[in-house]
């Protein structure tokens, strides 16, 4: 599976917005996460892949769920990198 097909887009709502600037809500108390919808038959490790060698960064943990719209993607950066900065380099914000 080439890494390029397993990133489709980022999923953003003004929750995941939250999450990405560190605000704390509810479910994302430390921030630093960002939010894709991803290939459904992606694994966990095979998206971690995909997003560290895409942005150059360090992924700490990547959580998934299925929804009726598709597979969605939570990854939380290692300390160090900012998911706001990516936000910004693919034009979330």
């Amino acid at each position: 599976m080439a890494k390029d097909n397993i990133l489709l887009h980022p999923y953003v709502t003004e929750k995941t917005m939250n999450s990405m600037t560190g605000t704390p809500t509810q479910d994302f108390k430390d921030g630093n996460r960002i939010e894709f919808v991803v290939l459904k038959s992606a694994t966990k490790q095979q998206i971690k892949e995909a997003f560290e060698a895409h942005f150059d960064v360090k992924v700490e943990k990547v959580w998934t769920k299925v929804t009726k719209k598709g597979k969605r993607a939570t990854i939380l950066l290692a300390e160090g990198y900012s998911a706001e900065d990516i936000g910004m380099r693919i034009g979330v914000f």
